[in-house]
C-alpha cells in the first residue's frame, strides 16, 4: 500500500515537473526567438546585438501579464492612437517587484504587441516593419527584456546609460524561474526517495 502511495506520488511530481518545465520552455522559445530575429535585424543594418536585460525582461513578463485578457484590436499595440494606451496604476509595484525605479527606467521604451498565437515570423514583422523599427534601429538602445503571455508579447530596450540600463539593485530577474524549476526538482528528489 505504501509503495503505490509513493509511486502516485512521484508520478504527480514528475508530471508537475513535466508541465512547469514545458510552460517556461515555450515562452522562453518565443522570447528567445524574438531576441535572435531582432538580432539579426539589426546586423543587417551594422548595429550592434542586443544583449539580454534581466531586469527588463522582469519588467516586460509583468507587463504582458496586465496585458494578457485585453484582446487584440487594430487599436492596440503599434496601432496605439498615443495618449490612449493603458495606463498601469499599479506599474510602481511592478518595477518595485524586479527591483527598478523609474530613475533607470526613463531612457528606455516599452513596445507591447498583439499576435494570436505568437506566430514567430509575424511577431518579428511587428517589430522590425512597423514604426517599432526606428526603435530597433537607433544606436543608443544596447539591451532588451522580452516578456509574453497569452497573445501579448512586451519587449523593453535598455539603453547603457544610468537613466535607462534597468539595473538597480542585485538580485536577477530570472530568480522567480530559478527557484521555481529549483523548487519541482527537489519534490521530485524527494519523490525518489520516497521509492526507496
Amino acid at each position: 500500500m505504501a509503495s503505490l502511495q509513493s509511486n502516485i506520488i512521484l508520478s504527480l511530481l514528475l508530471l508537475h515537473s513535466i508541465i512547469l518545465l514545458n510552460h517556461t520552455a515555450k515562452s522562453d522559445d518565443e522570447e528567445d526567438s524574438l531576441l535572435q530575429g531582432i538580432n539579426s535585424y539589426r546586423t543587417g543594418f551594422n548595429l550592434t546585438a542586443l544583449s539580454k536585460n534581466d531586469k527588463a525582461e522582469c519588467l516586460a513578463d509583468e507587463l504582458a501579464d496586465q496585458f494578457k485578457n485585453q484582446p487584440c484590436t487594430n487599436t492596440t499595440g503599434i496601432n496605439t492612437v498615443p495618449g490612449t494606451e493603458p495606463q498601469f496604476p499599479n506599474f510602481p509595484n511592478m518595477l518595485a517587484k524586479c527591483q527598478l525605479n523609474v530613475t533607470t527606467t526613463r531612457d528606455g521604451v516599452i513596445l507591447p504587441a498583439c499576435v494570436p498565437n505568437l506566430v514567430p515570423s509575424i511577431v518579428l514583422t511587428n517589430f522590425t516593419q512597423t514604426e517599432y523599427s526606428n526603435y530597433l534601429n537607433d544606436t543608443k538602445f544596447t539591451g532588451a527584456g522580452i516578456g509574453s503571455d497569452n497573445n501579448w508579447i512586451v519587449l523593453i530596450l535598455t539603453t547603457d546609460t544610468p537613466e535607462g540600463n534597468y539595473m538597480t539593485g542585485t538580485t536577477s530577474g530570472n530568480s522567480v524561474f530559478k527557484v521555481g524549476v529549483n523548487f519541482g526538482l527537489v519534490f521530485l528528489l524527494m519523490g525518489s526517495f520516497l521509492l526507496f
